[in-house]
């Protein structure tokens, strides 16, 4: 709905025209998508538009015949399982609500001057709200979202600014206590944990469940079978090699997801080693990853499709101007065993 002009009644182009300094012809250009205005001009229109809640009178009919609902969601990967499960609960939900999910890429929406600019489209285009799925929220990205006033519910996110954002995560440390629990309980004492990035809340959580439960244990921690790096199949095969090729190599590893876990396979494979037999692995998320790779893989489960259900139901709570009982929610996670981890001989 149009925000009320100066003295009552509809936004008008006149109205945006006066609050961007231009003509009424130019702001119906920049709404008809014309060529002919020029950028810094174009953005100084789409800003007023945004900020006055203009809608034009075509969609404002389009919607009296039919409203349909829509939310953001902005991802850094589009093929990573991880998101590919998230999305599925997203989805599935949004389905159930009649609610349409757009999904875009964090660097082609969120990056650097263009902030601002995608998020009072957004607005403009009547989305609703923005889920945003393991990324690393800048104090800029955050700043635009917040300026425009649009909810927004984070997923595990990698780092988040200092604005109020909901959360929806999992028990990450707790999950990797029992990860390396379970290690230790097939006799393994010398673990190493390949991480994420060493900015990465959740990963700072999964690391610090690994420490407690080797300190738990009475075990020494060595600093040289710690590393981080991205979320992927290739800083398992690079750190995997790296501990391998130690003097005094570890016999287990859990790595921070699934990706980095099948790269420390791979990276044992080249070393002419046999999982589990020469050495142990366990992953974190338990994607489909887990099931196909070779062997099986031992996993930590993350309830994906349900973090993706509940921030969804979180961001309408927070559409409709309910407030939530929590702004951080956290769902249980659980160890799968499978073949890739075998008692210590």
């Amino acid at each position: 709905m149009n925000q009320a002009a100066p003295g009552g009644g509809r936004t008008t182009l006149a109205t945006v025209a006066a609050a961007a300094g231009v003509s009424t012809a130019t702001v119906s250009k920049v709404l008809n998508a014309r060529p002919d205005v020029g950028h810094e001009t174009r953005v100084r229109v789409e800003r007023a538009l945004a900020d006055h809640g203009y809608v034009p009178q075509r969609q404002r009919r389009a919607r009296k015949k039919t409203r349909v609902r829509t939310v953001g969601l902005v991802c850094d990967d589009l093929l990573s399982p991880y998101t590919v499960e998230v999305l599925r609960g997203v989805s599935g939900a949004a389905a159930e609500a009649e609610v349409d999910v757009v999904v875009a890429l964090l660097d082609d929406v969120l990056g650097g001057p263009s902030s601002d600019a995608w998020v009072r489209r957004l607005r403009v285009a009547g989305h609703e709200g923005m889920i945003v799925v393991a990324c690393e929220l800048t104090e800029v990205q955050g700043a635009a979202v917040d300026r425009a006033g649009l909810p927004l519910v984070a997923i595990d996110a990698l780092s988040l600014p200092s604005i109020e954002v909901a959360t929806v995560g999992a028990t990450n440390g707790t999950g990797a206590l029992g990860a390396t629990e379970h290690l230790i309980g097939l006799g393994h004492e010398r673990i190493a944990f390949v991480g994420g990035p060493e900015s990465s809340s959740c990963g700072q959580a999964r690391l610090h469940g690994y420490l407690a439960a080797m300190t738990n244990a009475g075990l020494p921690v060595d600093t040289e079978l710690i590393s981080h790096g991205l979320y992927i199949t290739a800083t398992g095969v690079e750190e995997g090699r790296r501990l391998l090729g130690l003097e005094r190599p570890p016999t287990a590893v859990l790595a921070a997801n699934d990706p980095i876990a099948i790269g420390v396979i791979e990276a044992a494979r080249l070393q002419g080693l046999a999982v589990p037999a020469d050495l142990s692995v366990v992953g974190f998320d338990d994607t489909f990853l887990a099931e196909s790779s070779t062997p099986p893989l031992t996993t930590v489960r993350q309830p994906l499709q349900q973090m993706g259900a509940f921030a969804f139901a979180s961001l309408m709570r927070l559409v409709g101007g309910r407030a939530l009982d929590t702004s951080h929610i956290e769902l249980a996670t659980e160890l799968v065993v499978r073949e890739s981890t075998a008692r210590l001989l």
